[in-house]
């Protein structure tokens, strides 16, 4: 126990222990510039100094465009342009499968294989477009009874605390 006692209080010493930092003309020896400092204010000096420009060189590249530079961030018209691309190759794919639908139509009337007065371009649009099946999602018999025994559950559930509480 003393000698942990001792060894904090010898640290203690050395970081608060005073000293002179004198800047002094070589010529003259007449002093220029004195400061007096402790081991611990050097210290929290560096540290604040380190923390800010860490802090610094964060901002300078988060809210810049040397951003772009760093492996994986990409520019925003970068992204901009990607989407505007991605959603007009959709368009193109949806036309391209009606132009199809269209053109295997148009050979069906050709070949004989349909009769002409059947056709119709928009029927041949609308057959050709993906639909969704309606789903009932309507609540069956099973679940409305298992509903019903909840609610009594809860039902009991909040007498016997009312029950409780009196």
């Amino acid at each position: 126990m003393s000698g942990k006692r001792l060894k904090r209080k010898k640290l203690h010493k050395k970081l608060f222990t005073k000293n002179r930092l004198v800047i002094l003309n070589e010529d003259t020896f007449e002093e220029t510039f004195s400061l007096k400092l402790t081991l611990m204010n050097v210290f929290v000096v560096a540290s604040l100094g380190a923390i800010f420009l860490i802090a610094v060189t964060t901002f300078i590249i988060a809210f810049t465009p040397l951003r772009e530079f760093i492996p994986g961030y990409s520019s925003t018209k970068l992204k901009k342009d990607a989407t505007e691309l991605a959603l007009k190759s959709d368009s193109i794919t949806n036309l391209l499968k009606q132009n199809q639908a269209y053109i295997s139509s148009i050979q069906k009337v050709l070949t004989g294989k349909l009769d002409y007065a059947k056709f119709n371009k928009d029927s041949i649009l609308a057959a050709s477009t993906d639909t969704i099946q309606k789903i009932d999602l309507s609540a069956s018999e099973e679940e409305l009874e298992l509903r019903a025994e909840v609610e009594k559950e809860q039902k009991k559930a909040q007498q016997t605390a009312v029950k409780k509480k009196k």
